[in-house]
């Protein structure tokens, strides 16, 4: 069937079925396409949707286009499983999450991305270690996956290619917000790793990728149904992005506070730090979650359990170690993490010009903040400045007085600091009264056929 065709059939409101949409997606992935199919075939779907059955075929189609990895010849001891975040601001979940579930028996190869927008990436976060190598051969790869549990890599050419070209074009051409379409580019690159169980953490909020609680909520929901459609069991957590994750955003900043949190550093538990933080509350029920959708525990309590003893014991931080280290990092990054990661030559507190109570945060604009400062993208190919960022960031509901920190800010040049300040002040909203609204970390959590 000639790709217009089925182009005109999707755009006249018909449904396509297995056949076409594999035709279309080798197309795209071995160039036989061009640029202007792929954007009307997106258009055509952008303006019309598509039924479940659809989009179940779509994602299978861009998992199908490239290699599908298989895990059955190496005998592992665990299921095969991964989360996946919509993306956030001051987001490391996935750095700590990856080998605490390994250290509770899982198996664990996460393929992540690069910062998108205001957005951190996990592969920039892991490019401020020395040497880690984030395209390693497959053969690498695999061993860290079977014997240290987990390894986060990049994306390799092999793995779903037509999406990177989909996605490329989606950019250019208006048609990025379609759910069907953001979910087949999600899922597709995640079951190309041959998956048995996914969770996603879908944010919500002011630094979310999807504009209101509404839109995360219908992504959410598609994503369960078109992930266990394609034979995944997948789960959703909502969580919270109306502030940042972690109190601080940067790529070394991120890589500190994830070893604080494995190796079990309280710091000040008072002020919500440790096993206090915003941080350890999320990260902790996606574990559990995974624990509990993979069988590898029995029930909350079971996975709860599980995952306390894999971090007091140290299980968790010592694959961590293992795999950066069988990456090509230092041995000793976890003993030693300030003789390894660069900090910037300038740090500068963004003091509060009156007293109040926080009330609001623009989480995007944080991390827009932290782009500005050179730690994030603003063209494709963008070098990082994996020293810069913020820390110390004040969280909703606490009170400051003048003079008091709003956050640090961590700069290259004095200058670089100085010039971002008035859109980090602003991101920060100052009430008289204490009573403020407080969202719940975890909005809600949507299995198939269930939600909560």
């Amino acid at each position: 069937m000639l790709t217009q065709e089925i182009i005109r059939r999707k755009r006249d409101g018909q449904t396509l079925n297995r056949q076409m949409l594999d035709l279309v997606m080798r197309g795209i992935a071995d160039g036989s396409i061009g640029d202007a199919q792929i954007g009307a075939f997106a258009m055509a779907v952008y303006l019309n949707g598509m039924n479940r059955d659809e989009a179940v075929a779509l994602t299978e189609s861009i998992r199908d286009s490239g290699q599908v990895m298989r895990w059955d010849d190496l005998d592992l001891a665990g299921p095969v499983l991964d989360k996946h975040s919509t993306g956030g601001v001051g987001d490391l979940v996935s750095l700590v999450l990856g080998p605490w579930v390994a250290a509770c028996g899982g198996h664990v190869p996460m393929v992540s991305g690069r910062g998108l927008g205001h957005t951190g990436g996990t592969l920039d976060k892991l490019e401020s270690i020395p040497g880690y190598d984030v395209t390693p051969s497959d053969e690498t790869f695999r061993r860290l996956v079977k014997d240290v549990g987990v390894a986060i890599i990049g994306q390799t050419g092999s793995l779903a290619p037509a999406d990177k070209r989909l996605y490329g074009v989606r950019d250019v051409t208006a048609t990025v917000e379609s759910i069907p379409l953001i979910v087949a580019s999600i899922l597709g690159k995640k079951l190309a790793c041959g998956l048995e169980t996914l969770v996603m953490d879908v944010k919500v909020g002011s630094g979310a990728f999807m504009p209101t609680e509404e839109a995360s909520r219908e992504l959410a929901e598609a994503i369960v149904a078109i992930g266990c459609g394609a034979g995944t069991k997948t789960s959703v957590l909502l969580t919270d992005m109306n502030q940042p994750l972690a109190d601080c955003a940067g790529n070394s900043l991120e890589v500190f506070e994830a070893l604080r949190l494995l190796r079990g550093d309280g710091r000040n538990e008072e002020r919500g730090e440790g096993r206090n933080s915003r941080l350890y509350r999320v990260t902790r029920p996606l574990a559990a979650e995974m624990l509990l959708q993979s069988g590898i525990a029995s029930d909350t309590e079971d996975a709860e359990a599980r995952l306390d003893r894999a971090l007091d014991s140290g299980e968790a931080l010592e694959r961590f170690s293992r795999m950066v280290h069988g990456l090509g990092g230092p041995a000793d990054l976890a003993e030693r993490p300030e003789d390894h990661l660069a900090t910037a030559p300038i740090t500068i507190d963004l003091d509060a010009d009156r007293a109040g109570c926080i009330s609001a945060i623009d989480t995007r604009s944080l991390g827009l903040g932290v782009v500005e400062l050179g730690g994030g993208r603003r063209n494709a190919g963008d070098a990082i400045d994996h020293r810069v960022g913020l820390s110390h960031i004040a969280a909703l509901g606490q009170r400051v007085e003048p003079g008091q920190p709003l956050l640090r800010i961590h700069a290259a040049e004095r200058a670089d600091a100085e010039a971002v300040t008035q859109r980090l002040r602003r991101a920060f909203t100052l009430s008289e009264t204490d009573d403020v609204a407080i969202p719940p970390l975890v909005h809600a959590t949507l299995r198939e056929g269930q939600s909560a």
